[in-house]
């Protein structure tokens, strides 16, 4: 024997058939936060000094310590001796 039983609800009526909390008035405030801040963000690129702080949040001489480290480490591998600036 088989038995089909279709039930059609809404999804506000099944998450309240089975106890779930109402999450959209947090959803709501979730997203219009998350937009508030995408709009700060959108305004903050145009200013070139916020962009590169962004980029490169430790600053240039990192990113050259960067640089070394991957070079002695292909150096080391290589078995040869890595340039000196």
């Amino acid at each position: 024997m088989k038995v089909n039983i279709d039930i059609d609800l809404t999804p506000e009526e099944a998450r309240k058939m089975m106890g779930l909390p109402d999450v959209e008035p947090l959803q709501r405030e979730m997203m219009e936060k998350m937009r508030e801040q995408m709009l700060q963000n959108l305004d903050d690129m145009n200013d070139p000094e916020f962009f590169f702080k962004k980029v490169f949040p430790v600053g240039v001489q990192s990113m050259e310590n960067f640089q070394n480290f991957f070079s002695e480490a292909m150096a080391a591998s290589s078995n040869t001796k890595p340039k000196k600036d």
